[in-house]
């Protein structure tokens, strides 16, 4: 749609077209957020089955939920890239294209002569991305990854648990996340640069790296003790107190990240008394008392019902909240008044529900997202209209399995 059809404002990458030859979750989230910035995002999928994500249970129509995910704001064309004419294909739209997403196995784009130093000798302003698991160097380089080998191998799984517990995955996908994560860091940083340089750069990020760079404080807690954090569940290594804490009915948040906060919460307890207890005064104290202060917490707030306690803690301003499920976090009313989850239309799947980008730009949200497409569905017009191809030309390269359109469409266009 058309700045005028949706009287919204151009993305501030507007005028920046992604080739994106990325699939599955580590990459196409990327790709998704720079199609909510304004970018005109290509995604380049296999014929026959497309990204593998197109065929996961459950499913809205034709359309899988995982690939509803990832890809909205996105245009599809279907390649057959081991084809010399699919080469082609896709090297012509890398040489007008301002950015390039990949994540392959190390190797990969350059046994198909799509690599980055092929493509940059055609197209020196190109900023190719690529996303590994573990980077191209290293004993673990050539190793398969997804998320939970990346979590695994981070120490994320070690920690994910109450004491006791058998490891767990964290429920967010955050290795694969993490990686693309970064990668928006680094494709954007080197697209400021080129603005200097007229040149591009090949940017890199493995998941293992970016898992590495997201341990925070509990990597410093290794290095100044020399001891690995223990699990804690939802409590905090080092304050308290701070998690999950049971009422007669459930369970509720709190956190205590500063001592006003604790003075609050105790107050808001009754005991007061316990602000100058000498095992709760201050931060180590409470730390090394920790058993003992949870005891004296679970006694007070067992005795009243969750929605008791989320009344008073927010009378007595203790950061707070209820433990939602996903459906409940989607109709809470805070999300609906942001404008979180728009409803986008589909010429054939029908509405569809999305979450929203969350990046506000001058107080407003993202323009109203495009559906994710069916395999192939933009391959007709993004040949014709980005390359120039004849209805004769495309085909004789659908005839021949080069490309492919959607169900809905033939190679010239028409229905059928």
């Amino acid at each position: 749609m058309s700045e005028t059809e949706t009287g919204a404002r151009p993305g501030p990458l507007a005028g920046i077209r992604v080739l994106d030859f990325s699939r599955i979750l580590s990459g196409p989230y990327a790709s998704m957020v720079l199609a909510d910035l304004g970018a005109e995002v290509i995604k380049v999928e296999p014929i026959g089955k497309g990204d593998e994500t197109r065929n996961f249970p459950p499913f809205h129509g034709n359309l899988s939920h995982y690939y509803i995910a990832l890809n909205r704001g996105k245009k599809c064309i279907a390649l057959d890239l081991k084809s010399p004419e699919g080469r082609r294909i896709a090297t012509d739209l890398a040489r007008r294209s301002d950015i390039l997403l990949e994540n392959f196995r190390p190797g990969v784009m350059d046994r198909l002569g799509l690599g980055y130093e092929a493509l940059r000798a055609e197209n020196e302003r190109l900023i190719y991305g690529s996303i590994t698991g573990f980077g191209r160097t290293g004993p673990l380089a050539d190793k398969p990854a997804f998320d939970i080998v990346a979590q695994a191998l981070s120490g994320v799984m070690s920690i994910n648990r109450e004491p006791g517990q058998a490891p767990n995955k964290l429920g967010l996908p955050l290795g694969d996340m993490a990686g693309s994560i970064f990668s928006l860091f680094g494709l954007l940083a080197a697209l400021h640069e080129r603005n200097a340089t007229g040149r591009g750069r090949h940017v890199e990020i493995a998941m293992l790296d970016a898992l590495i760079a997201l341990q925070g404080y509990l990597s410093q807690i290794y290095f100044v003790s020399g001891r690995s954090p223990e699990p804690v569940g939802t409590q905090h290594p080092s304050i308290v107190p701070y998690g999950s804490f049971p009422t007669s009915d459930g369970h509720v948040i709190v956190a205590c990240l500063t001592e006003h906060f604790w003075h609050n919460f105790a107050r808001c307890l009754g005991h007061e008394a316990l602000i100058d207890d000498a095992r709760f005064r201050v931060y180590d104290q409470r730390l090394a008392n920790r058993d003992a202060l949870h005891v004296i917490i679970a006694a007070r707030m067992t005795q009243d019902t969750t929605a008791y306690w989320l009344d008073r803690l927010a009378e007595f301003d203790v950061p707070s909240a209820p433990i939602l499920s996903i459906g409940e976090s989607l109709e809470q009313d805070h999300v609906r008044e942001a404008g979180l989850i728009e409803t986008v239309v589909h010429d054939s799947e029908g509405d569809m529900r999305l979450v929203r980008g969350p990046l506000r730009f001058d107080g407003e949200s993202p323009a109203p997202s495009r559906a994710p497409h069916l395999l192939g569905e933009d391959t007709v017009s993004i040949l014709r209209d980005t390359l120039g191809y004849s209805p004769a030309e495309l085909e004789a390269l659908e005839e021949a399995g080069v490309i492919q359109g959607s169900a809905a469409t033939s190679a010239t266009g028409k229905s059928v």
